[in-house]
């Protein structure tokens, strides 16, 4: 159980992200580059979760319920973890922490930007730092992987999720499970490399089980 100090900080943390308005109103790569709408900063910080969801940024079904993986994406992600939206959602088990905690926007071809720049640099270590209990973080995507894995992460996406059991089965640190994206454009890649689901979702859904239990 955390010591009041703890939770103080966290609670202290939380409004400070939801507060947070960077990407609008100083954004890292100048003016040009500033957030076009109101940030609406998602995540979920938990103080007894032993699980940490790590994904890209929100997008806009997410930003405008302020759900995380309030999508159809959020639904292939339950299923790969064999949950239903209330354990998902339970804050005691599960924390969600996005690469980037706002929606980034479209690019020109209508397809979401990558998480905005400032996120990551000005929060990642701080949320860490408030939760010293997690034993496993997914790592969705290559922004998540990037951060999360560092040097250890491979040339491509398909690599690094393919060296999954290095990451997994460590004798130090966090262990790391890193996860392709659940979003429907992964269709065909979930076709072409069906050992996703047959060797790494069922070592993925006895982890869950066992740190949710």
């Amino acid at each position: 159980m955390l010591l009041k100090a703890g939770l103080q900080e966290i609670e202290t943390l939380r409004r400070d992200i939801a507060r947070c308005r960077i990407c609008r109103d100083a954004p890292r790569k100048g003016e040009v580059d500033r957030l076009p709408h109101e940030p609406r900063p998602v995540a979920v910080i938990s103080g007894t979760a032993r699980i940490l969801i790590a994904g890209q940024a929100p997008g806009l079904r997410v930003h405008e319920s302020g759900l995380p993986f309030n999508d159809a994406s959020g639904n292939r992600l339950r299923d790969w973890l064999n949950l239903d939206r209330e354990t998902f959602y339970d804050a005691d088990k599960f924390a969600i922490m996005p690469m980037g905690f706002c929606f980034p926007g479209y690019d020109a071809k209508g397809s979401d930007l990558p998480p905005r720049a400032e996120c990551a640099p000005r929060w990642r270590e701080s949320v860490m730092q408030v939760m010293p209990q997690i034993e496993l973080v997914l790592a969705i995507g290559q922004y998540a992987q990037s951060w999360h894995l560092g040097v250890r992460r491979m040339k491509t996406m398909t690599e690094t999720v393919q060296n999954w059991r290095s990451y997994r089965y460590t004798n130090h640190g966090i262990s790391i499970l890193p996860l392709p994206h659940p979003s429907w454009r992964n269709s065909a890649w979930l076709k072409k490399n069906p050992w996703f689901e047959e060797n790494l979702l069922p070592v993925l859904r006895q982890d869950v089980e066992r740190l949710t239990s």
